[in-house]
């Protein structure tokens, strides 16, 4: 133990700002103004108070035993954080730090006490604020795919049915004429009208995939695949067997857009040629979901997971990836794939099972 601490220090220690205390026999023999007025009390009204009296109930019993093993030398210095309990009845949390020491002759324990109850306001005010940006963010998605969706279905269903009405009646018209001027019009229009019925249907598809309500998400993702084969000419793999996951449908359309993503990112930036995508769900829904998106591309260069300094091939659509990510409570990493691109991570936890 520490020799005997009798108070030359008195002086400094009462205009610390930090609060000072001696506790022999479970009882405060000495306080510093900082720590009373942490508490509510004045120095003189808690010199000779019981240790109990200034800590919040469910912690008495933790706190007298730590106490305890200072004063028997089994620790002789323990940081640690508690809860102080105020005059008027309400929780202070204290950060504090005792140690052993001979005090008048006898064992006590002599420690600073730190309060950080508005620090742990301020942290749990963020968490909060994180959390209601993660429920924004899920609303915002939600809104906008069903946004998507019932616009498609107007395209498909309205606009769709009228180009096709126009085209029958277009057909009707070159049956019923024989002047080769006439047919040649109407042939164009046969032309113009099939590419809008195309374009229509294609845009529609894109707005929300037909193949994701009806057919799952791994029909989807193979389709998805190869339309981005045919349009970039990059050689595309989906690795899915066994994949037969029940997926809840923000599940579902959050690792379709993410693939979507990640697929654009690979075309305008990644001068790839191959690339694949690997969907693991073994033991649905009681384990993670995992997403692996990799390419052959030019990768990246610098620290993988930091988006303040990553490359610009990880710019707006890794953006929208984490946000989809981060709204369903999910993780997402960046690395070096073996064929020198870049690796995308996806890891989607458990849903709860009724």
């Amino acid at each position: 133990m520490t020799p005997n601490l009798d108070i030359p220090f008195r002086g400094i220690v009462e205009q610390s700002l930090a609060g000072m205390y001696v506790i022999q026999d479970e009882v405060f023999q000495y306080v510093n103004a900082t720590f009373a007025a942490m508490l509510g009390y004045t120095p003189d009204e808690m010199t000779g108070m019981h240790l109990r009296h200034a800590v919040y109930p469910e912690m008495q019993a933790e706190t007298i035993a730590n106490f305890h093993r200072r004063v028997s030398g089994e620790v002789p210095s323990i940081r640690y954080t508690t809860i102080g309990w105020h005059r008027n009845r309400e929780p202070v949390y204290l950060e504090v730090h005792g140690s052993s020491v001979i005090y008048r002759g006898r064992p006590a324990v002599v420690g600073v006490g730190v309060n950080i109850t508005e620090q742990l306001q301020q942290q749990n005010e963020l968490r909060q604020s994180r959390e209601r940006l993660r429920e924004l963010a899920a609303y915002i998605n939600t809104a906008r795919e069903e946004q998507r969706a019932r616009i498609a279905r107007e395209l498909h269903d309205v606009l769709g049915g009228m180009l096709t009405s126009i085209k029958l009646d277009i057909q009707r018209i070159s049956r019923r004429s024989d002047d080769a001027e006439i047919k040649a019009i109407v042939g164009d229009l046969l032309q113009l009208t099939q590419d809008s019925i195309d374009t229509v249907r294609s845009i529609s598809e894109d707005l929300r995939p037909g193949g994701l309500d009806h057919l799952g998400l791994r029909s989807a993702l193979e389709a998805e695949l190869q339309r981005f084969s045919a349009r970039t000419e990059i050689a595309c793999e989906l690795l899915a067997d066994g994949f037969d996951a029940q997926l809840s449908p923000a599940r579902a359309t959050a690792v379709y857009r993410i693939c979507q993503e990640a697929l654009t990112n690979i075309a305008r930036h990644a001068g790839a040629d191959e690339a694949c995508v690997s969907l693991q769900a073994a033991q649905w829904p009681r384990q993670p979901l995992q997403l692996q998106i990799e390419d052959n591309g030019c990768g990246l260069s610098g620290a993988a997971n930091d988006e303040d300094s990553a490359p610009p091939r990880t710019g707006f659509g890794l953006a929208g990836m984490r946000e989809r990510v981060a709204a369903l409570q999910g993780q997402l990493q960046l690395d070096s794939a073996a064929t020198g691109g870049l690796r995308i991570q996806v890891t989607l936890p458990a849903e709860r099972v009724a």
